[in-house]
């Protein structure tokens, strides 16, 4: 007899994972990257000196800059929201951090879209498991909350959302508001209400945070599904498909005209397949997307038959849309990131289908691979403190010169914590329980989440000296004895921010006629210093490199005559 899914799910496998639990996971992934470091090289410091210049009045609300430079991001959005989080944050807060607050929420929007997203289209007819003969089969209500519990813990796992999704670019507007689209339309059918403002709001966002194609692309995949959509909605006050076609049309339409309105329509594709480097691109889908792709595979597999039903459809063409934009743009990963909530949908709809000994293998391989990462975190970490063993503590000296290791209680008893939660939830997944089937995506997610903690707790440290400007910044200041005005020529928006920042530095495009007492030259544009500037003004003081990085060095000169 040909079932009309494949799922076969009985009531006692949708058990829903405890809310208490699944907050504060939530929690101890989207706080720890947030909290206690410096801005990170490049793209985390470039965003925040836009946002630095918006909240101090030297730039444009309609066209930001720094120091006459636009952004490589033609975005708006979440500049302005850093900008405004510096303004209205008390002045004990460090501006920094305020900037990141908004981030962090747009971090916690994402995982919250994606519940609700995963929820509703596991609602549709097409999605819900083989009614039995006798019943006892899952409750539509119950299914759909387990199969959100799945999604969420598979985009948390995925091993590319760690880093981006923890830094104050436009990158994590984008894909916050693309999770909000993606809800949006799944919620259309059943909540109209709340499925069309996330519709509006994610297209808009989206169309202000410097991805209007996308958005349109979306918007325009959505309209078809939604026409092709047969599922009535669960009550009469549902939109039928021409209604919700009507309704994405006309969200397309006002973020399309958005973006005209601001001038952020612009081409960006700068990679043909010719030139394109498809065996690096595969490698980064595979440890990107991990371990979402192997679920996705095996999703559309099983669902085969069931490729144009809106749970399915959906989710694809929101990740076609992003592997193709990623495909011929030249940040790949930051766009493959907009991919990862429709991946984790895809990857969720695979669990109702696993066999007991492929879960088997995912939790032993996720159980070997994240245990030896903390073993790994925690033995650098010794090795730092106590100088045993010697080599990891060598190394780190050799990578990071000048780097003196320090003691936070705070984080190694969160960090301490943190492990010793691994190792209970290890015991519990091993042990003899009822299968749920979200169960198998439970060790990915907090093998993923564990490791970004430790990284953040115990290393953030020796990263905040590797990756932070601030060694380099301070550097400079101690050959400087009064830092005040400063020309500069060839910094990047990265070194320029981080001097202005954090050596609360005055600087100012280097003209020919020195306006300033100290001039700061980027070491590759030495021999452009001597063509553009009387360099007869200038007397090199010295040439500073930033201590994880050898290739990078600026030169600081004092003008003849002194300050």
């Amino acid at each position: 007899m040909n079932q009309p899914t494949p799922a076969i799910v009985t009531q006692d496998a949708v058990r829903r994972l405890p809310r208490t639990i699944l907050l504060l996971f939530c929690v101890a992934y989207v706080v720890p990257g947030f909290v206690g470091r410096e801005p990170w090289k490049a793209a985390d410091i470039t965003g925040f000196g836009h946002m630095l210049e918006l909240a101090r009045g030297s730039a444009s609300w309609l066209a930001p800059t720094l120091l006459g430079q636009a952004p490589d991001f033609d975005a708006l959005l979440p500049y302005w929201l850093g900008a405004l989080a510096m303004k209205i944050a008390p002045g004990w807060m460090p501006a920094d951090f305020a900037a990141r607050v908004p981030f962090a929420l747009l971090l916690a929007l994402t995982l919250a879209a994606t519940w609700y997203g995963v929820y509703f289209l596991a609602r549709s007819p097409q999605a819900q498991p083989v009614p039995f003969a006798f019943g006892g089969e899952a409750s539509p209500t119950d299914y759909a909350r387990a199969m959100a519990d799945g999604g969420l813990l598979a985009l948390v796992a995925c091993l590319g959302l760690a880093q981006f999704s923890h830094e104050t670019t436009p990158s994590l507007a984008q894909i916050a508001f693309t999770a909000l689209t993606f809800f949006g339309v799944a919620a259309l059918p059943y909540r109209a209400a709340a499925g069309g403002l996330a519709l509006i709001a994610g297209l808009v966002g989206l169309a202000l945070s410097g991805a209007p194609s996308m958005a349109a692309m979306f918007g325009a995949g959505a309209l078809v599904i939604a026409l092709l959509d047969r599922d009535p909605g669960e009550s009469a006050a549902s939109l039928s498909p021409l209604q919700q076609a009507a309704l994405i049309a006309g969200a397309v339409a006002l973020a399309a005209g958005i973006a005209f309105w601001l001038n952020l329509w612009h081409w960006r594709v700068s990679e043909s397949p010719g030139s394109r480097d498809w065996r690096a691109f595969g490698r980064l889908l595979l440890w990107f997307t991990w371990p979402a792709w192997p679920l996705v595979l095996w999703t559309l597999w099983r669902w085969r038959r069931q490729l144009t039903s809106r749970h399915v459809a959906l989710p694809l063409w929101f990740v076609a849309v992003a592997l193709s934009t990623s495909a011929v743009t030249p940040s790949s990963d930051r766009s493959v990131l907009l991919a990862l909530p429709a991946l984790a949908t895809l990857a969720a709809f695979a669990l109702p289908t696993l066999q007991r000994s492929v879960s088997a293998l995912i939790d032993w391989f996720t159980l070997l691979f994240f245990s030896g990462c903390a073993i790994v975190i925690w033995v650098i970490w010794l090795s730092l403190q106590t100088g045993i063993p010697a080599k990891p503590a060598a190394n780190v000296a050799r990578l990071a010169p000048g780097f003196v290791p320090s003691f936070s209680l705070t984080a190694f008893i969160a960090a301490l914590v943190a492990t010793l939660a691994w190792g209970a939830l290890v015991r519990w997944r091993t042990g003899r329980h009822r299968q749920v089937i979200w169960k198998s995506l439970v060790l990915p997610a907090a093998g993923a989440a564990l490791c970004w903690l430790l990284l953040m707790t115990l290393w953030l440290p020796v990263l905040d000296y590797a990756r932070s400007y601030g060694p380099l910044v301070r550097a400079v200041q101690r050959q400087m004895d009064r830092p005040g005005c400063t020309e500069e020529l060839g910094l990047s928006r990265a070194q320029v921010t981080a001097f202005m920042y954090h050596g609360n530095l005055r600087l100012k495009p280097a003209a020919r006629q020195a306006s300033c007492p100290w001039l700061l030259v980027a070491a590759p544009r030495q021999s452009t210093a001597a063509q553009a500037l009387d360099m007869g003004q200038w007397q090199l003081v010295a040439n500073v490199r930033r201590p994880a990085d050898a290739d990078e060095s600026v030169l600081l000169y004092r003008r003849t005559g002194g300050p």
